[in-house]
């Protein structure tokens, strides 16, 4: 496995693939690696002959800046996974490498709509931050196929708006949550749960799986007042939104009969903030 910290010595070991007419795959990843990442890169080894990860802690993206500060860096630990998984290179630029300050910094582009609803809404200018060091990797790169995880249900669309807008020709690859084996969803912001916190936090997929279970059963009206009342009286969980969503829109569902229908709920259990999704309907 091969480990890259700037743009040009990564280019340079690409374009004998490139030539080659090999298929390369991102798998872009702040660290803090788990089996949810780990998922992303064994998918891309069926799409492509050669897969880059990305680790880059991104500052644009990042609304509190304490948030920044926190940001789990187990990067010893990253390296391991990643030369188990069979990864191929890691780009792991500096700063500066990515944000030179020579460069223009200004971006905003047109995402749609959805960029300010649901975590848009709560971390303004999120997204912008996100499309933005994704568009720089995939200036990198330049990949044939791009790996991101369905938890980040939001994030894969604003990115796909974001591939569309500069008509780039890569395929982005919505790839399945990874779960743990009571309902959690592999997340890095797992580590800060307390064992309080992490038993509370079940509370999401719990509240997620009813409205699976049960969607027949009611209105989307009341799947989603008893999806809201699994967080009545849970001490230290507070309920940012749950919303039964058109995955294309993420505008509330107005009916049961449309299609790409999902449940997505964000929450703060103790101090970390989570969040979560299930399809309902392709």
């Amino acid at each position: 496995m091969e480990i890259f910290t700037t743009k040009s010595a990564l280019s340079g070991y690409l374009t004998s693939f490139k030539n080659e007419g090999k298929k390369i795959a991102i798998v872009p990843t702040m660290g803090a690696l788990h089996n949810g990442h780990i998922s992303l890169i064994k998918l891309a080894q069926e799409y492509a002959d050669l897969i880059i990860c990305s680790i880059f802690v991104n500052p644009t993206q990042f609304t509190d800046p304490k948030d920044l500060e926190k940001y789990p860096r187990p990067i010893e630990h990253d390296l391991a996974m990643l030369q188990a998984s069979g990864c191929n290179g890691v780009f792991m630029p500096e700063i500066d490498e990515m944000y030179p300050k020579n460069e223009d910094k200004k971006w905003h582009i047109d995402l749609g709509n959805a960029e300010f609803l649901l975590e848009g809404a709560f971390r303004k200018g999120h997204y912008q931050g996100v499309t933005q060091i994704v568009k720089k990797l995939f200036d990198a790169v330049k990949p044939d196929v791009a790996m991101f995880g369905q938890k980040d249900f939001q994030q894969v669309l604003m990115i796909k708006n974001m591939v569309a807008h500069f008509k780039l020709p890569i395929s982005i690859i919505t790839c399945p949550i990874i779960r743990e084996e009571d309902g959690l969803a592999m997340s890095s912001r797992n580590i800060h749960l307390s064992a309080t916190d992490r038993e509370n936090s079940l509370v999401l997929s719990k509240s997620l799986q009813y409205v699976i279970d049960n969607f027949d059963n009611f209105s989307l009206e009341e799947l989603e007042n008893k999806a809201k009342s699994y967080y009545l009286n849970i001490d230290g969980v507070e309920l940012d939104y749950f919303t039964i969503a058109n995955g294309d829109t993420l505008e509330a569902a107005k009916s049961k009969d449309e299609n790409n229908l999902v449940a997505l709920v964000a929450a703060k259990v103790g101090s970390t903030r989570l969040i979560d999704n299930m399809i309902i309907r392709q």
